[in-house]
């Protein structure tokens, strides 16, 4: 199911992306960025087979736990070693 609404939210839901890194910063992990936040939550939508909503692109945003996020960056590390 392709998700075209979630990329048209980008812009409108930036804010709660921005919350999300400034958490993951105060946590001590300074290096994450807007963008890899993004495309976890993108990741993570993508295996649902609901409509996509904005509330649900939010909630996601905002309920992104950091082991969440570090189990996606770690797996999307390992995806690139394996392309080389």
């Amino acid at each position: 199911m392709e998700h075209i609404h979630f990329m048209e939210w980008k812009d409108e839901v930036r804010p709660a992306v921005r919350s999300k890194r400034e958490e993951f910063h105060y946590m001590g992990y300074e290096s994450v960025t807007d963008e890899e936040i993004w495309n976890c939550v993108l990741a993570k939508l993508k295996k649902k087979k609901e409509d996509p909503r904005l509330h649900t692109l939010v909630d996601y945003i905002l309920s992104l736990s950091l082991n969440d996020f570090m189990t996606w960056l770690t797996i999307q590390s390992y995806k690139a070693d394996v392309k080389k």
